[in-house]
């Protein structure tokens, strides 16, 4: 293994330092228990506080600031931050409207985030989001797994809460998205976790993990490395089977994101964004939005994954609005 660190045992807490340091002006991290959270607080608004374990940055802490998550409690890599961590960053950032938990479909983060529910002493709800329609029931999880449609949850719902919605409004609308809104990824390499020091899996150059998940679990299947546009085009079929499935209303305009998984270039993210445009407008599917870039990581994992969310007027709203975070920033 060859990666940048000190000492294992030290790597997120370096880790956070530098990035509270370097986004002074937006994040602020407390140590025991660790969250990272707004540096100016919210007042009069629903909260939103999400977390999950590291090694998936930028998510969640680089989506902490305006018009995004009030916090976020990062665990130590692939593993779920302690209830503990919630309360702290929940008693820190209340701002009288109650508490909404985003919680990945993980076992570890919805047990944790429902025992710190259990404790809080406000108003909370939860929105699990569990768009990884790859597979269902596989390692972490019972049911399908929350993936990089969490993002797309975050900023709508963080958009929501900055308007002064009441939390009724904002779970109603993460559970709307997360409904509408379906992902597959695929790996081309493992990834390495450093208290491991080896790949999670292994898997042969001629090979491709189709439907992987972001710990490096099982996918749908193994299979023989392909052309892009043969890959793309599997993934995008499962996707619309999953979509057209659900028989949703508005099933026109589509939010289309292209996430890389830690190392692969950009310049292959556009190209499967190109094919995977391509082929859902002969589908009938009209691209509205796009994001394109590493939004939801797997340490180092040469892979991609493709979401689609269908989008009505209301999430369209919230995802146009202006956000100010590390990891996502426009109209400010």
């Amino acid at each position: 293994m060859k990666k940048f660190l000190n000492q294992v045992d030290q790597m997120l807490t370096e880790s956070l330092a530098g990035f509270a340091t370097a986004h002074r002006e937006l994040v602020q991290v407390q140590f025991e228990p660790t969250f990272v959270s707004r540096k100016q607080k919210a007042q009069n608004k629903v909260v939103l506080i999400s977390g999950g374990g590291s090694g998936h940055e930028p998510l969640h802490a680089g989506y902490v600031g305006k018009g995004m998550l009030d916090a976020a409690c990062p665990g130590q890599v692939f593993t779920s931050p302690t209830p503990d961590q919630m309360l702290a960053a929940a008693e820190a950032v209340h701002a009288d409207k109650g508490v909404l938990f985003i919680v990945k479909n993980y076992a570890g983060d919805v047990m944790n985030f429902e025992m710190a529910a259990e404790m809080l002493p406000f108003e909370h709800a939860t929105v699990l989001t569990s768009d990884d329609c790859a597979v269902v029931n596989s390692t972490y999880t019972s049911g399908r797994r929350g993936v990089a449609g969490t993002v797309i949850v975050e900023k709508c719902v963080g958009s929501l809460a900055e308007s002064g919605a009441d939390l009724a409004a904002c779970k109603a609308l993460g559970d709307k998205i997360n409904l509408r809104t379906s992902s597959i990824g695929v790996a081309l390499t493992s990834c390495t976790v450093p208290a491991a020091g080896r790949p999670t899996f292994d898997i042969t150059e001629a090979e491709i993990e189709m439907g992987v998940g972001i710990h490096g679990e099982p996918g749908r299947r193994r299979e023989a490395m392909r052309v892009a546009d043969a890959i793309v085009t599997d993934i995008v079929a499962a996707i619309v089977h999953d979509i057209e499935a659900k028989k949703l209303p508005g099933a026109g305009d589509i939010l289309l994101l292209v996430n890389g998984l830690g190392a692969t270039p950009l310049m292959e993210l556009y190209l499967i964004y190109h094919a995977a445009a391509e082929q859902l407008t002969a589908k009938g599917y009209q691209v509205t939005r796009s994001l394109v870039g590493n939004y939801t990581t797997a340490i180092d994992m040469a892979g991609a994954s493709i979401t689609v969310c269908l989008l009505d007027q209301e999430i369209l709203k919230h995802w146009d609005s202006p956000v100010h975070t590390a990891g996502l920033r426009w109209g400010c």
